[in-house]
């Protein structure tokens, strides 16, 4: 009965309390509908920036003596509940309950500017479900967009909770290398399709246009046809894009669209469309400021039903009349549609598509970082851009270019997964491994799957009319990197080259090539990255890489710390004729020589080394620590042999050939150091290839640091017996293999 006259005081004060907010409300939103505005509009979307900065102003001011009101009230119930002491029921009416449902207590005024500055005020979209599947477009022709590509799926996939599918409209250079790269990368819960840009051409081959990115910059255009005619919605990329959020918050803006929309495009933040760039600059028509097509939704559904395809037909060939030509590619033709059928665009917030080109408006669509959703490199010169924050957002793209793309392999817990086939042949191979074995490690690289980045450069290749044309393969890491001018210089041929990096040592290889004079002449160089994965060092996997993408009848199989003599690749081709191996199995051995100086005056000729040799400046290769490696070449007869002569195979024998591409392939069981060329050697001979080797040719090793594998190799005695038991295991493989024939390498091995 004593507690009666203060419950009736607190829910007066409540109900007050409610009263005030509530009203407060209504107040505000009246308000801002009387100016013709919403209190839910983005900022982003305001008109003008003053317009922005004075309702903001307004907005803070009335929020503050809302506060004001609401901290009086909460501190005269503070001050009832602490006299008044617990309810009779015991039941829990102090501060806790009333913190749960309050939105600021009194000791966080102090922190409500700061909490309102570090988030956008921009409302957020509908959510996706969880499981939810998401498709992506993009078109991409070439190396460089499929480098650029890479970044913006990093980009996507580090943020994503949602299972994905990637539809790739690509040229031949493309498909090759993404196909390999996604097979590869294995990321669960990714679904990867392509599309034949080729097919596509004769859609768009009519209408000129001048914008940098060619026939493939109209390609958006045939989306409707291209993707598969039961795909109902798709996000559509340029890749030149970069994610600082999850996409399905970009996919669930679907969700908004009204039964009339089809399209979904941010407003293009440059000038262009107002046709005031320059005297006489006459832009397409758009409406206001335009559009830009770098972040596109498409209700495909919908555009179908519409006639999309004989609409911007229509559009196209009516502006062509008199514009001539398009200047911004597809973008044009969109915007126009767009003028002409306002109704069908729903236009998103300006943060979708922050877009970094030269004196653009894109400041305006944020204030915090929390704003950012997505980055567009929009301009020709890509990350040297004036903006006033480009080197925040040139640290962002950086981030995901040198990211590390095992790490995006995570599984989507409590989502199905589509296993495919090699995912499903690499849990068995793992199943099947004892993780008490000693060599664990070991067997475990053998069956580890790297991703692979073909042709990581331009490259471009013309075949010879006469089939003798011979590649040079080699593999390497970042240690070796030097010796790539000198090969350039001393070989003139094709060659095919795997690198063994990280994504950030790969993007340091990048800008060392783009720098190099010598290395940016030459276009016939394939290189070929794969990433770094384990503790060893593949080789044989990385030399295979490099081996299986060469586009040649024949190979010479070297290591890149090996000069070729001058004129090697021409001497070559003619021995390939002379020696009829279109119809014979040969390999032919090149000499191997070394050096141990660092500065050395290169033989122009056979005589020189001879001379060389004789006065020690050169010695036959591993002529100190390793004998029988090359002494089956028999230098001595070398010496003065002016004809190709046959050898026969011995134990340990590992000389640098050059053979046809359908050679037998590296074992890729031995990694780090030790026996990866012998016992590819040794599966030539078993395989009744003759060694001969040629008289006129040489190579010379250049000195360079030991590598790691090779301490390793020499400090471990664990490393040194699993080696051993691969080379039983290996020795055992060739035998099921090849026969008896196989025997003699088990019984020259038991006799050393």
């Amino acid at each position: 009965i004593m507690h009666m006259p203060f419950r009736g005081r607190l829910k007066l004060l409540v109900a007050s309390l409610t009263a005030v907010i509530l009203l407060t409300w209504l107040y505000l939103l009246a308000g801002n509908l009387e100016n013709g505005r919403s209190l839910l509009l983005s900022p982003c979307l305001s008109e003008t920036p003053e317009a922005r900065v004075l309702e903001r102003a307004v907005l803070e001011s009335r929020v503050r003596e809302m506060e004001e009101e609401n901290r009086q009230i909460r501190l005269q119930l503070s001050q009832l509940q602490g006299t008044a002491g617990q309810p009779a029921d015991g039941g829990n009416y102090g501060n806790a309950a009333w913190g749960a449902s309050a939105d600021t207590g009194p000791e966080d005024v102090e922190n409500t500017a700061e909490e309102r500055a570090n988030h956008t005020e921009c409302p957020r979209s509908p959510t996706v479900l969880k499981c939810e599947l998401i498709h992506v477009a993009c078109v991409c022709a070439g190396h460089n967009a499929s480098r650029d590509v890479v970044t913006l799926v990093k980009s996507i996939l580090f943020h994503r909770k949602n299972p994905l599918h990637f539809h790739f409209i690509t040229d031949a250079v493309a498909n090759q290398i993404l196909s390999s790269l996604f097979q590869s990368w294995m990321v669960p819960s990714v679904q990867v399709s392509f599309y034949d840009a080729d097919e596509l051409k004769s859609e768009v081959s009519w209408i000129p246009n001048k914008h940098y990115s060619g026939i493939y910059g109209l390609m958006k255009l045939t989306l409707t046809k291209a993707l598969p005619s039961d795909l109902t919605k798709v996000i559509v990329l340029d890749t030149d894009i970069t994610f600082a959020t999850d996409i399905a918050e970009l996919w669930a803006i679907f969700r908004k669209f009204t039964d009339k929309q089809v399209i979904g495009l941010v407003e293009n933040q440059s000038d262009w469309y107002l046709g005031n760039l320059w005297k006489n600059h006459k832009p397409w028509p758009a409406l206001g400021r335009g559009f830009n097509t770098g972040v596109i939704l498409l209700y495909l559904e919908r555009l179908r039903r519409i006639g999309w395809e004989q609409m911007w037909r229509l559009t196209a060939e009516r502006e062509l009349m008199s514009m001539l030509s398009t200047s911004l590619a597809d973008q044009d033709i969109f915007n126009v549609f767009i003028k002409q059928n306002p109704v069908l665009v729903h236009q998103l917030p300006c943060f979708w598509n922050v877009q970094l080109s030269d004196h653009t408006r894109s400041e305006q669509c944020y204030t915090e970082v929390s704003d950012l959703k997505v980055i567009h490199w929009n301009s020709p010169k890509k990350l040297r851009v004036k903006n006033k924050h480009v080197e925040f957002f040139r640290n962002l793209y950086l981030t995901f270019l040198e990211y590390d793309g095992n790490l995006l392999r995570r599984e989507l817990f409590g989502c199905p997964s589509h296993a495919t086939s090699e995912s499903v042949q690499l849990q068995g191979a793992l199943e099947e491994l004892d993780e008490d074995d000693q060599c664990y490690d070991f067997r475990r690289e053998r069956i580890t799957v790297h991703r692979v980045h073909l042709y990581f450069l331009q490259y471009e290749y013309t075949p010879t009319g006469d089939d003798t044309d011979v590649t040079l393969v080699a593999q390497l890491s970042m240690d070796r990197l030097q010796m790539l001018e000198a090969i350039c210089k001393h070989w003139e041929g094709p060659i095919s080259l795997a690198l063994y990096m990280s994504d950030a040592e790969a993007q340091q290889f990048l800008r060392y090539a783009q720098a190099s004079e010598v290395l940016k002449n030459r276009k016939n160089v394939g290189y070929h990255i794969v990433y770094k994965e384990g503790q060893f060092y593949p080789v044989n996997l990385v030399r295979n890489v490099a081996l299986r993408n060469a586009n040649t009848p024949y190979v010479f199989l070297a290591d890149v710390d090996f000069l070729p003599m001058y004129g090697l690749y021409d001497y070559l081709r003619k021995s390939v004729v002379q020696l009829d191996m279109a119809n014979t199995k040969k390999a032919l051995v090149v000499p191997a020589f070394e050096t141990l100086r660092y500065r050395l005056s290169f033989p122009k000729s056979k005589a020189e080394l001879l001379s060389m040799l004789d006065m020690g400046t050169l010695y036959t290769f591993r002529y100190h620590v390793w004998t029988k490696g090359h002494a089956p070449t028999n230098y001595a007869k070398w010496r003065t042999a002016t004809t190709p002569y046959k050898v026969e195979w011995e134990v340990d024998f590992e000389p640098y050939v050059v053979v046809k591409r359908d050679c037998p392939e590296y074992d890729q069981r031995f990694v780090g150091f030790g026996w990866n060329k012998v016992s590819h050697i040794m599966e030539l001979d078993a395989q009744e290839y003759d060694l001969m080797v040629l008289p006129n040719a040489f190579m010379i090793h250049m000195p360079h640091a030991p590598s790691f594998d090779i301490s390793k190799f020499r400090s471990s005695p664990g490393y040194r017996y699993c080696l051993q038991t691969l080379k039983e295991e290996f020795h055992q493989d060739l035998s099921r293999k090849y026969g008896a024939a196989a025997l003699k390498y088990l019984t020259a091995q038991r006799n050393i």
